[in-house]
């Protein structure tokens, strides 16, 4: 399968004559009240239906109650029942409203498409799991639907139960909004490691018990016994109607988000109150620097769901820096979803669970422990640091061996076929800038492992692993080295030789080495 830019757009359509062209698949599809017949010009182009969402949800129920509990970091949020909440019951479905149906037009990148026959009822799980499986995805964990606003610079993405047709309707027909298919690994980290989401200096605490802590303890205790502190930072505003920003200090509490007008006080009197949670939607703002002349590139929004999209309606933050800005973004998702989230996040992880086939590299880093297989007894864990440490040189040194030697033999001819296999890999995005790539990484969340190879533009035949830490990028040079009359990759400078960037990648899967985390979450682009 051939991968190229990724962008997917999904339209709504009504009335009474509807036409879709795609440039790429020749997809033609023709809708009329009194026939609701379908006329394809090519069998690939028939709508994928999802013809009965109350029978999705029946199973999607089943599996989120016989699923696990995970631990809840935030039960305050949570209504007072065990009762997990179904996915979808907050988004007032009504199975009668399902008997209408809607025409969508899904494009995996610029040129290609599909068309999908949706319900009322449709929740944007539903759709992100269809798709998968449609473009035959080799996980279906972490996809997403953003709704992308190019004119205004807007992007969110939409949460698993929220109703497709809901959130396409709310939107003007005479906008661009789309709604991209992409990966989000970013969607439900924060359950993960809620530390790294909630930096010490952006929390507080006024209840009685936790008065006197310092920071990092409010952390622990968030972590602990589940209490949501308040949000609260620094944060450049520029509201609706005017071009100039001003630096207020900001507090997000369950009532609702407010800032001081007077420096950091907390006083009743100085609160302004900017919004309910409830009525508002936080949009992540690309290009804001050029569009609406932010201090910086980290700038959000919030806008009332029911308000048109338009500039006099935004009211546009900027953040200081990345970490800040993905806090925001999570707290206001927590404070006006809650419990809801969480189920989501159980039903992404059964799912993942029942779809996902069992691998050696599954396993998470932070079990994986060190062993020594030598004594006779069996194996041991190795609780010392330098000796684990040791061990794992030895270990590469034993790997890079038995390489050498396995690679000594002859190939039959088969060598220029082994040096090109990443060119079909997911990970492998080619040609594109190191711009670009850093984008790319962005939108699909930036966690923590998420990596792609592409071709080097400052250097010929060499190649560069971009990989992300902490919400930041990092880019390796990847070169190739000619030892007798075969051809190696390396990072290290010719310690660690690889005979192909397929195998570079499945070593650091498993291998730190030179690299702050493990490689674990391919940048990935598909198209439909």
């Amino acid at each position: 399968m051939e991968v190229k830019g990724c962008r997917s757009e999904v339209e709504v359509f009504r009335g009474a004559k509807i036409e879709t062209v795609s440039r790429r698949d020749s997809v033609s599809v023709k809708c009329s009240p009194a026939s609701q017949n379908l006329q394809m010009s090519t069998p690939r182009s028939i709508p994928l239906t999802i013809r009965n969402t109350h029978s999705i949800s029946t199973k999607r129920e089943f599996r989120a109650s016989s699923a696990p509990l995970i631990p809840n970091p935030f039960p305050e949020l949570c209504s007072p029942t065990h009762s997990p909440v179904l996915t979808g019951s907050l988004g007032g479905r009504n199975p009668s409203s399902n008997s209408s149906t809607h025409v969508l037009r899904v494009f995996g990148d610029a040129t290609h498409s599909r068309s999908v026959l949706v319900t009322s009822g449709t929740t944007a799980y539903d759709v992100c799991h269809m798709l998968a499986q449609n473009a035959h995805c080799t996980d279906e964990e972490s996809w997403a639907l953003i709704e992308h606003h190019s004119a205004l610079g807007l992007e969110r993405c939409l949460e698993d139960h929220e109703l497709v047709v809901q959130v396409q309707s709310s939107c003007p027909v005479e906008s661009d909004t789309k709604l991209i298919f992409r990966k989000n690994y970013s969607k439900y980290e924060f359950f993960k490691k809620p530390v790294l989401f909630f930096p010490g200096h952006m929390i507080s605490d006024s209840a009685d018990d936790t008065k006197g802590m310092t920071s990092s303890e409010l952390v622990q205790n968030m972590v602990k016994s589940g209490s949501c502190p308040e949000i609260q930072s620094f944060l450049h505003l520029r509201e609706g109607g005017k071009k100039s920003w001003k630096k207020l200090y900001f507090i997000l509490r369950r009532s609702g988000l407010y800032y001081s007008s007077k420096g950091q006080s907390k006083d009743p009197r100085h609160l302004q109150f900017v919004g309910d949670l409830e009525d508002l939607n936080v949009f992540t703002v690309f290009n804001g620097r050029k569009l609406y002349g932010a201090p910086g590139e980290h700038v959000f929004c919030i806008k009332a769901s029911k308000d048109r999209f338009r500039c006099q309606g935004l009211k546009l933050m900027c953040a200081d820096s990345e970490q800040s800005r993905t806090c925001w973004i999570t707290a206001f998702r927590l404070f006006k979803h809650g419990k809801q989230l969480q189920c989501n996040f159980q039903l992404s992880q059964s799912s993942a669970r029942f779809h996902k086939p069992c691998s050696k590299y599954t396993d998470r880093e932070e079990s994986m422990v060190a062993m020594d297989f030598s004594g006779k007894s069996g194996g041991r864990v190795i609780q010392n640091p330098h000796e684990a440490q040791n061990a794992e040189q030895e270990e590469g040194h034993n790997w890079r061996k038995r390489e050498a030697l396995r690679h000594s033999l002859p190939t039959n001819g088969h060598g220029s076929q082994l040096s090109a296999v990443h060119r079909v890999q997911p990970w492998f995005h080619g040609g594109v800038s190191r711009k670009e790539a850093q984008r790319l990484l962005e939108e699909q969340g930036q966690v923590d492992g998420m990596f792609m190879i592409r071709d080097s533009q400052l250097h010929a035949q060499c190649f560069v692993l971009s990989l992300c830490y902490n919400l930041k990028t990092k880019h390796y040079l990847i070169i190739p080295l000619e030892q007798g009359d075969k051809l190696y990759y390396t990072m290290d400078d010719g310690v660690t030789l690889f005979t192909d960037l397929l195998q570079l990648v499945e070593f650091h899967q498993i291998n730190r080495s030179i690299l702050p985390v493990c490689l674990q979450h391919p940048c990935t682009r598909i198209a439909l």
